[in-house]
């Protein structure tokens, strides 16, 4: 999707089941005020792991700076975390506030969380300490786990348990037991645009609560789009947002879309590469704009990290790059879609292409084998040679992507007929971007109508706060209240989930 212009976005920036029945603990702390509580929430559990909320209060005086500690009693390891920077030696987890949750008035609290494997047993900790300050201290017995019930992660919609690892079977997804997994929800954008600007890394909250609002829609799918010199950490790109902190922040986003049940979509959407032809989004060499198509130089490097980086989490879904366009700068066809396909050198682009072949390369050179997307021609609108030029893919696991907004080429249903319609006979097919610029969803309507039919895949544009006639987005504040575009989406996919 073409963003609002930057004004516009300056004024709004301010492999296991979980088991079914099970009781999972949440422990609060009770009884007179100690000088710190915490409220330790085991949010969803599978055979090798689980995911926990950990709330911390201070009620003693202000601090600027806090360490939270604990001990694990059955040989937990934590695996990766949220708001906090999470360490373990042997037995011992420490959790420590990060840049922007250090400080913590009287009264005050913060809430972190944390993914962590388990072989068997696993018992809630007992102690927490606080700046070396036991919590809990006055609140006599150890506290009783209060039950509340588990989740079965087979439930399309969000806020349920973990996401399954997906393959593609024929033209359907599928998890491990071979169920057809329908991906429903809604892109967040920000991660493509906010660093490379020097504003930050998303443009909005995307703590917990700002996930679960999401979920909140019965949503199962989130999107993600990324750019990949914030990603590498490119010396254009301000440290603070760049490298291993932007990659921190994904990985704890991926995290949070996971621990509330729904699929997350690692996109690549903003590329290095000067272009200033026809449908130029800017003149500018850095990633900044959207590009006809990623580049040789970089884009290989983005995808190599990325699935290195998630491989072995088949829940997350890669989408090679938003919006092709080398249509608009070459003079025929079959040059774009040779373009498209094998990149190298392509009439009317002036740096080295990076080819979908070459980007699914790749990933699958990590040994990933998570589900692939690649989007066709002219802004992903345009399939209709998809199967003729489709990369190879070892392991068969790749499907095609679409998007479709009411001021595209392919709008109505006889375009979708005659080229959407052969690709999803073959292979799946998402259309990871829909919307319209009208401030209403009567057009959106239409697509989730046809998509349905078929039982086909698709995600709203776009999960924040701009004005819907400019963005368009679905929702005017983070708490998910819909705009009039929005609401189109929220209830039709609290309709079908509901």
């Amino acid at each position: 999707m073409r963003h609002p212009p930057r004004s516009v976005l300056l004024a709004f920036a301010g492999t296991a089941a979980l088991v079914a029945g099970a009781l999972l603990p949440v422990v609060t702390a009770q009884g007179a005020a100690p000088a710190c509580t915490v409220e330790y929430s085991v949010t969803g559990q599978w055979d090798a792991g689980f995911q926990t909320s950990v709330k911390v209060t201070n009620n003693a005086a202000a601090v600027n700076g806090w360490s939270l500690s604990f001990d694990f009693a059955n040989g937990q390891k934590v695996t990766q975390g949220w708001n906090a920077k999470w360490s373990q030696s042997n037995a011992t987890v420490t959790a420590a506030n990060e840049s922007y949750n250090g400080a913590l008035a009287t009264g005050a609290s913060v809430t972190a969380g944390f993914v962590a494997s388990r072989a068997g047993a696993n018992a809630v900790p007992v102690t927490f300490r606080l700046n070396g300050t036991t919590c809990n201290a006055d609140s006599g017995p150890t506290p009783t786990p209060t039950p509340t019930p588990s989740t079965s992660p087979t439930t399309p919609p969000g806020d349920g348990g973990r996401p399954p690892a997906l393959r593609v079977l024929d033209n359907r997804f599928v998890d491990a037991s071979g169920a057809t997994r329908r991906l429903l929800g809604v892109n967040r954008s920000g991660g493509e645009f906010m660093c490379v600007q020097g504003r930050g890394i998303f443009d909005g909250p995307v703590d917990d609560a700002a996930i679960k609002a999401i979920a909140d829609w019965k949503t199962n799918t989130v999107r993600i789009p990324l750019n990949e010199e914030c990603w590498l950490g490119l010396s254009n790109i301000q440290p603070a947002y760049g490298g291993s902190n932007y990659v921190n922040a994904v990985k704890a986003l991926v995290a949070r879309v996971e621990a509330h049940g729904m699929t997350p979509m690692v996109e690549l959407h903003w590329t290095w590469g000067q272009y200033t032809g026809n449908s130029a989004g800017c003149t500018d060499v850095h990633a900044s704009c959207q590009k006809p198509m990623p580049d040789m130089r970089y884009t290989p490097a983005f995808w190599t990290s990325v699935a290195d980086t998630f491989k072995n989490d088949q829940a997350v879904v890669f989408d090679l790059f938003n919006e092709p366009y080398p249509d608009r700068a070459t003079s025929t066809a079959t040059q774009a879609w040779q373009c498209w396909r094998d990149g190298g050198t392509c009439p009317g682009i002036g740096y080295q292409v990076a080819g979908m072949q070459d980007l699914v390369d790749a990933v699958r050179s990590t040994g990933a084998r998570n589900v692939i997307l690649a989007g066709g021609l002219t802004w992903s609108n345009d399939v209709s040679q998809w199967l003729t030029y489709r990369p190879t893919d070892p392991t068969g696991n790749l499907a095609a992507a679409w998007h479709v907004y009411n001021f595209n080429s392919c709008v109505n249903e006889a375009c979708w007929n005659s080229t959407l319609a052969p690709v999803a006979d073959r292979v799946p097919l998402v259309a990871g971007e829909i919307g319209e610029n009208t401030c209403s969803h009567g057009f959106v309507d239409q697509v989730m109508r046809w998509f349905d039919a078929r039982r086909m895949s698709y995600l709203g544009w776009t999960w924040n706060t701009w004005d819907c006639s400019t963005g368009p987005a679905l929702i005017s504040d983070y708490n998910g209240t819909p705009t009039a575009f929005g609401v189109g989406l929220r209830d039709h996919l609290r309709a079908l989930n509901g």
